[in-house]
């Protein structure tokens, strides 16, 4: 298998919660190898911040402040980034959140801020991207950032509705594939499950200090290799694990 990002250059990605953590390393990668790169966050003014630092590099970076929990924002800015930059190629549905609750007393409204972003947002995002690339025949790559906890449940009291929310990934990561098998789409869809990372969303984690960990270049790293494969391979799963992860 070769592998080459040589098809994406210059192409249009858009990368959610890319203002920090993971969406903001894979973001830059996707600079670096030329793509031109639309973060979207709440905070855009962090993505701006690194705008000038990404200057002479072979892709381009462009902030967008969205609120991907709302459904009429999310959609406007699909509609946005087609007028104003063209299809979509690539979405990397990175934004997530891991607020600490129980489901024993927890907050109803946290864990319905949990689902809405970390798989209901996805959905849409997803749905707006593929509307863009079949509308212009572009076999381009969806990549949902999942995690390890979307395929088994760590013995941690705190997540309460967080893996079943990545559960949920998990599973429509596989419905999408046979939806564009079945429509007869070269569109790919591949799942990135982490284990634990060191980034902003883990901040005040109840983690032992020893505890194995990944950096967030490491899971952009697997993006770009999920990208970068030939047109007949398709990644469907790929779970990046730091070594002697106990869970």
């Amino acid at each position: 298998m070769v592998n080459s990002m040589e098809k994406w250059v210059r192409k249009i990605a858009v990368v959610t919660g890319a203002s920090c953590g993971i969406g903001e390393k894979i973001a830059e990668k996707l600079v670096e190898q030329g793509l031109v790169v639309i973060g979207m966050a709440r905070r855009a003014e962090l993505i701006e911040e690194k705008i000038e630092k990404l200057q002479g590099l072979p892709g381009e970076l462009h902030a967008m402040k969205v609120d991907i929990t709302n459904d009429e924002e999310l959609i406007k800015a699909f509609e946005e980034i087609e007028e104003k930059f063209g299809a979509v190629h690539v979405l990397v549905n990175n934004a997530g959140i891991i607020p600490t609750s129980t489901l024993i007393d927890g907050n109803i409204t946290v864990w319905r801020k949990i689902l809405d972003t970390n798989f209901l947002a996805l959905c849409v995002a997803t749905r707006e991207a593929i509307r863009s690339m079949r509308k212009h025949s572009i076999d381009g790559h969806i990549v949902h950032i999942n995690s390890v906890t979307g395929h088994n449940v760590p013995l941690f009291p705190w997540l309460s509705v967080y893996p079943a929310s990545k559960f949920a990934v998990t599973a429509v990561t596989e419905s999408l594939r046979v939806e564009l098998l079945k429509a007869g789409s070269k569109i790919k869809v591949s799942s990135i499950s982490p284990g634990f990372v060191r980034t902003p969303a883990v901040i005040g984690v109840d983690m032992p200090e020893d505890a194995a960990i990944l950096e967030a270049e490491d899971i952009a790293d697997g993006v770009i290799y999920v990208l970068s494969t030939p047109p007949h391979v398709q990644i469907h799963e790929l779970m990046i694990r730091p070594v002697g992860e106990d869970f």
